[in-house]
């Protein structure tokens, strides 16, 4: 990548656990930003423990989404502790991430308010759970409680089968990005005014983001959306199908389509069918049509059906195990696994390019207040600047 990285230069102080405010804080250090990350003396970030997988001491997870940063410990309580990290906040920050418990930094003197009264310029972000306002805005959360109260479980799922969550923590990892266009849309702002300002998100409101459509349909005809399992409620056919050997996944999400599916599996007459010669036909005869299309894809093994499908340019592919995608030729191509600068963890980089380069520092993970030096310069900084004035 010809030139800097788009956050050089900024300085992020992330006073967050867990996953939303680390993750994202390793987007803005992925995009170039020096990220002072605030931990418990007492055994620091939860997910240092989220294991096994354990790498030199620390979760692989924690890896995944602390790598380039600077490791503080500290103890909220301390008053002269929290002195040097004001200090270096008013000194060197251009951004506070924060997803403690609402309110909780207010009695250190470290709420927004209080550190933007003295620096007028610094983007301040909350990470929360249930958002600022609301009879639920005190109540703490994570992930698979806000999947459940915000109706994502809902839809998790086939007809009659047992509720399940995403096990992706999708509302952590959302709000961390939201966090992120946040801080960046602020930024930029800053840049024009020179006056900071205060961005929340929280894992409630990024849930129901993701079910944005969802929660569309139900406003515009009040009926509560079905659990299709791979498929999806508006477009049919468009799920996995089980071949004689392994399921694959079909997403013929067009008449066209539909149609050259059809052709593929010798049944061409269907797309010619008034109950299934559209997609809203199809939806409503989704059962009938299931009916008459799963046997002959059980007729014959995955790769067959996935060259022809491939050949006859219908969207489909297998369903991939964890060691099938990190081997995959597409993923090495992408060069998106690296190497932590130490050596000590493979992560999945930023899901970026600039200008065809993906960001390349990947730096280490920090070991626990490993870099507690960073306070003391600032409280050093502190008393310097206060002489001069």
């Amino acid at each position: 990548m010809a030139g800097s990285l788009p956050l050089e230069g900024i300085c992020v102080v992330e006073i967050g656990h867990s996953l939303a405010a680390p993750y994202a804080g390793m987007v803005l250090a992925g995009l170039g930003a020096e990220v002072i990350k605030v931990e418990s003396p007492d055994g620091g970030d939860h997910a240092r423990d989220w294991g096994p997988p354990y790498i030199d001491g620390a979760a692989a997870l924690f890896h995944a989404v602390n790598h380039g940063k600077a490791s503080v410990a500290m103890s909220l309580s301390d008053p002269q502790a929290v002195a040097r990290l004001r200090a270096l906040i008013d000194a060197r920050a251009d951004v506070v991430l924060q997803n403690l418990k609402r309110g909780s930094l207010d009695k250190y003197g470290l709420g927004a308010a209080q550190l933007r009264a003295a620096k007028p310029s610094l983007v301040y972000c909350n990470l929360g759970a249930f958002g600022e306002a609301g009879p639920l805005r005190d109540k703490p959360g994570y992930d698979p409680l806000v999947q459940a109260l915000s109706g994502l479980m809902s839809l998790m799922g086939g007809p009659g089968e047992p509720l399940s969550r995403i096990p992706v923590s999708v509302n952590d990892m959302g709000t961390g990005l939201w966090a992120a266009i946040g801080v960046l849309a602020a930024l930029l702002r800053r840049e024009q005014t020179g006056e900071g300002e205060v961005v929340s998100v929280s894992l409630y409101e990024t849930a129901l983001s993701w079910a944005g459509m969802q929660i569309a349909d139900y406003l515009a005809n009040g009926v509560l959306p079905g659990r299709w399992g791979s498929g999806t409620a508006a477009i049919v056919p468009h799920q996995a199908f089980e071949c004689a050997d392994a399921p694959i996944m079909v997403a013929a999400g067009n008449d066209r389509l539909f149609a050259r599916l059809c052709d593929v599996l010798g049944t061409t007459k269907l797309a010619g069918d008034p109950r299934y010669a559209t997609n809203g036909a199809r939806v409503a005869n989704r059962q009938a049509l299931m009916d008459r299309l799963m046997p002959v894809f059980a007729s014959r093994p995955a790769r067959s059906w996935l060259a022809a499908l491939d050949e006859a340019g219908v969207p489909c592919g297998p369903i991939h195990t964890m060691d099938q995608v990190v081997e995959h030729p597409q993923t090495q191509a992408l060069d998106i696994l690296k190497w932590t600068s130490d050596g000590a963890a493979r992560i999945v980089g930023l899901p970026m390019s600039f200008g065809g380069e993906r960001p390349a520092a990947i730096g280490r993970t920090p070991r626990l207040g490993e870099h507690n030096d960073t306070l003391a310069r600032a409280d050093d900084d502190a008393s310097t600047m206060a002489r001069e004035r």
